[in-house]
């Protein structure tokens, strides 16, 4: 049980911050192979991290939080509400869904079956799944690092995001009819040949877990990383469509100007699966990223493997089921995005693990809030360094799916 050594508080306006010291966390069972230790990071700025907070719900979301993990003191930041209609305030221990962070998870799962002999990274999908796709030359490797040129059935599913995901809320796919969708359509790229993010990659990746371990992806989930590393906040409850205890409403934004936001919290989110269906808390996102890069859940090897990445654009680069960000003070931090119906989420920890943030908006389709909610990066990772560029710039789109948000 940990122990609270320090605690402070101060309220700025309506935001709350705190920091909380707490033991150092655990040695690490294994340690993945790196560049020299990083230098120290510089404080968090906990004062600037408060005030992208703070504009992210004045650019429409009902509430945003961030809780930052610097192995022995924890800053917690929240401004707005959970819920629109109670008004109960957003807090950094609520629950909420995670959207495509869950991509990392079933690319951990995945990892761990190539460290137990059970896969081949550069064998053919084809191989574990016979006549699932199209083309014998789409790899394992290719799924996981969006270079398979599966098209992203998700944007047809959401071109209209409130009467798209109206139509789907309470329906319950299988993998095989997600992928079908997909396969509907021309392919964006020959195998290998360019990145191209979409949903149909990791849904491929869940019917490997399934198809490999005689196992639902939940129960994978469960005794491979939940259960290991005491993640009690976080769940994988697909087909139900109730987050389990407190937990922040999520929002779609409608796409009529004017119109009122959709409660999207209750959905089974089975248009995303293995994709894009974890529920889980800043707690938990913080501890799993940190846990990753330090090597407590794959071999060295297979942390190599993640983290040999495509570049995406100036900023971001794609390993295997996990992005890079490079930050404007040198940092580079490691982690993975999120956009489900209602929730727009940042989870990202730097290259030691010695420091993680994840960020919640209870909002999604707006680009406005979106962009702002990608701004708590730099005050977690970067301090009070100003930035050499904009931490608003535009955000590319495969950081959205499903559905390009709408601009507010």
């Amino acid at each position: 049980m940990v122990s609270a050594m320090v605690y402070r508080s101060a309220v700025l306006g309506a935001v709350t911050l705190s920091l909380l010291a707490v033991p150092a966390q655990a040695a690490p069972m294994r340690t993945a192979p790196g560049p020299q230790a990083t230098a120290a990071l510089p404080a968090p700025d906990t004062a600037g991290l408060a005030a992208v907070l703070r504009s992210v719900v004045a650019k429409g979301a009902p509430g945003a939080m961030a809780r930052i993990d610097d192995g022995t003191q924890v800053y917690r930041s929240a401004q707005g509400v959970a819920d629109r209609t109670s008004r109960r305030a957003l807090t950094t221990t609520d629950r909420f869904r995670v959207g495509s962070v869950t991509k990392t998870f079933s690319a951990v799962v995945l990892l761990q079956l190539v460290d137990e002999h059970k896969l081949a990274l550069d064998a053919p999908v084809n191989r574990y799944l016979p006549g699932l796709l199209p083309d014998d030359r789409i790899t394992v490797r290719h799924v996981l690092s969006h270079r398979s040129g599966l098209y992203d059935y998700t944007n047809d599913l959401f071109a209209s995001s409130v009467s798209g995901f109206e139509a789907v809320r309470d329906k319950v796919f299988t993998y095989r009819q997600l992928v079908d969708l997909s396969l509907k359509k021309p392919r964006t790229n020959a195998p290998g040949a360019a990145y191209s993010y979409s949903n149909t990659n990791f849904v491929v990746a869940g019917m490997l877990i399934e198809e490999l371990t005689g196992h639902s992806v939940r129960t994978e989930y469960e005794n491979r990383i939940f259960k290991p590393l005491q993640l009690t906040d976080t769940f994988y409850v697909h087909p139900d469509t109730k987050i389990p205890g407190q937990h922040a409403n999520g929002y779609l934004t409608a796409d009529r100007a004017g119109a009122q936001p959709v409660d999207a919290t209750d959905q089974t989110v089975s248009w995303a699966q293995s994709a894009g269906a974890i529920i889980s808390s800043a707690r938990d996102l913080d501890t799993f990223y940190s846990a990753l890069v330090r090597g407590k859940l794959t071999s060295a090897a297979r942390l190599a493997e993640m983290e040999r990445f495509t570049r995406v654009n100036s900023t971001t680069s794609y390993g295997l089921g996990l992005r890079r960000r490079d930050l404007s003070c040198g940092v580079s931090v490691y982690g993975h995005t999120g956009a489900v119906q209602g929730y727009y989420t940042y989870a990202f920890t730097s290259k030691d693990g010695k420091r993680s943030l994840t960020a919640l908006a209870n909002a999604s389709n707006s680009s406005d809030v979106l962009n702002a909610l990608a701004a708590t990066l730099e005050p977690a990772f970067c301090g009070k360094q100003k930035s050499a560029r904009s931490a608003t710039a535009p955000i590319e789109r495969e950081d959205v799916a499903p559905a390009a948000p709408t601009e507010q």
